[in-house]
């Protein structure tokens, strides 16, 4: 009896001890990931903090991904959702829950909108080698499944990285390999002594990840360069007795806006051996809010654990986002491309040419504005990290009053991506990171990023004093 009551007066005093305390991580034991996870990314720390307190129209966000929301179809996403509602025969169940794999019109309405538009200049031969499967919500859906079956490991990648997907990996006990890139993409050159400097580490390479479309940067994957990333790969593989997978993302690649630039080659058409995988979506070109992404590879475990992955957290894609999507493909593709970089070049060429009136004299390199929607900017001598006085000066936490405005009312503020959070802090670019930054010109409207570089130039003059 007494060893039951005691029993009984313990559990409750753990019970209380877990009330009093909440759910805290000593409470609820989690994974590695989830430890990982508790504490936000610096990025989504700064970006969080800012959007605290964010004032429409006086406060400037270059630093947000986000398209522009002139781009983006409205009316045609009602008549979508109209069309695939009204011909439920063609369009089945489109309320109901979806297959893993993706919805089979939209699938066939992909595979048509590559060829028809030369995405890639793929041919329907390579198309017909390989399958099409649609992620549970976007392409960042595809690269997170990756992360969740692939076995823990290095993964190489471009240094400026994407550093969202990067922290992700870390969080998932994958390690990063960041190789610099140059003006056509990762370096093929600096990747093999890359490799050599890993020793017996070698053997623990999970994948291969660049995007096609830098992000930071916005390099364009040259052609040529492709096919030597997937001949590197494939060497790679063989040299190790397995298949090191190539992931290729390719969100931005429908953006290169710049009628100078070289058209990207998929590099599908030079891989017989099936190592590459090419990560889609539709968010740049349709809406992000219809969550489209999409892989293409041959068949393989990789890609039926993609596909049991997406069935594990959602069974599918929203299935009349994915027929709406269809739709669009089907009757609206070409012309919606042709606006969306139209905009986002007379964009780009403005912006280009206010940073080197505005901050010339302050900049060492200016990568982008050939494709997507980013600069990525190089200072000769002012750091621009957080905590930096550039960063305070625009973030307006100084505490000088001349600089930050009147308690309560500050200065309108300017976010930006620190460069310190775009390359790998072992990377050889660890120390010039802090001296880099990334701005969107995607969300603001030109009048408002013309502003914000113009607070960028005092920032850069109130910082060099």
């Amino acid at each position: 009896m007494y060893q039951k009551g005691a029993g009984r007066r313990a559990a409750a005093s753990r019970a209380l001890r877990f009330t009093n305390a909440g759910a805290s991580s000593m409470d609820f034991p989690l994974s590695d990931y989830g430890r990982a996870s508790a504490t936000p990314a610096p990025v989504s720390r700064m970006m969080a903090a800012f959007a605290s307190g964010f004032r429409e129209g006086c406060d400037i966000n270059l630093g947000v991904g986000y398209v522009n929301e002139s781009t983006i179809p409205r009316h045609l996403a009602i008549a979508a959702m109209q069309a695939v509602l009204g011909r439920p025969g063609r369009y089945r169940n489109a309320l109901n829950y979806g297959g893993p794999r993706g919805s089979p019109t939209l699938v066939e309405s992909l595979r048509r909108f590559i060829l028809d538009n030369a995405i890639g200049c793929l041919t329907p031969e390579a198309l017909d080698r390989r399958q099409i499967i649609v992620g549970p919500s976007g392409a960042t859906s595809l690269l997170e499944g990756i992360a969740a079956v692939a076995r823990p490991g290095i993964v190489i990648t471009a240094d400026p990285m994407y550093y969202i997907y990067c922290d992700l990996l870390e969080r998932r006990g994958f390690r990063i390999l960041a190789v610099p890139e140059d003006a056509g993409g990762i370096s093929v050159d600096a990747l093999d002594p890359a490799l050599a400097g890993l020793g017996d580490a070698r053997r623990d390479i999970s994948f291969i990840y660049v995007a096609t479309v830098g992000n930071p940067t916005c390099t364009i994957l040259s052609n040529q360069r492709r096919r030597q990333l997937v001949d590197a790969t494939q060497r790679l593989s063989a040299s190790l007795g397995r298949t090191v997978p190539l992931m290729l993302d390719t969100a931005y690649e429908s953006l290169v806006h710049d009628p100078a630039a070289e058209r990207p080659q998929s590099a599908l058409l030079h891989d017989p051996a099936g190592i590459v995988h090419e990560v889609g979506t539709l968010s740049k070109i349709l809406a992000p809010a219809l969550r489209i992404g999409y892989m293409i590879a041959a068949d393989s475990p990789l890609v039926r654990a993609l596909v049991q992955h997406t069935g594990d957290v959602g069974f599918s894609a929203p299935l009349i986002l994915q027929e709406m999507a269809g739709w669009l493909l089907d009757n609206h593709a070409a012309g919606q491309i042709e606006k969306v970089n139209r905009g986002y070049r007379e964009k780009a060429v403005s912006v280009r040419a206010w940073i080197d009136e505005l901050l010339g004299e302050h900049i060492e390199e200016c990568r982008g504005g050939r494709a997507g929607f980013y600069f990525y900017l190089t200072f000769r001598r002012i750091e621009t990290s957080e905590g930096s006085r550039f960063f305070r000066c625009l973030a307006r936490t100084t505490g000088d009053a001349a600089i930050d405005g009147p308690a309560g009312s500050p200065a309108p503020r300017v976010a930006y991506i620190p460069g310190q959070f775009c390359v790998h802090r072992t990377g050889s670019l660890a120390e010039v990171g802090r001296r880099q930054l990334r701005l969107s010109y995607g969300f603001e409207e030109l009048p408002r990023i013309r502003q914000a570089l113009e607070l960028m130039r005092d920032a850069a003059a109130w910082a060099s004093r």
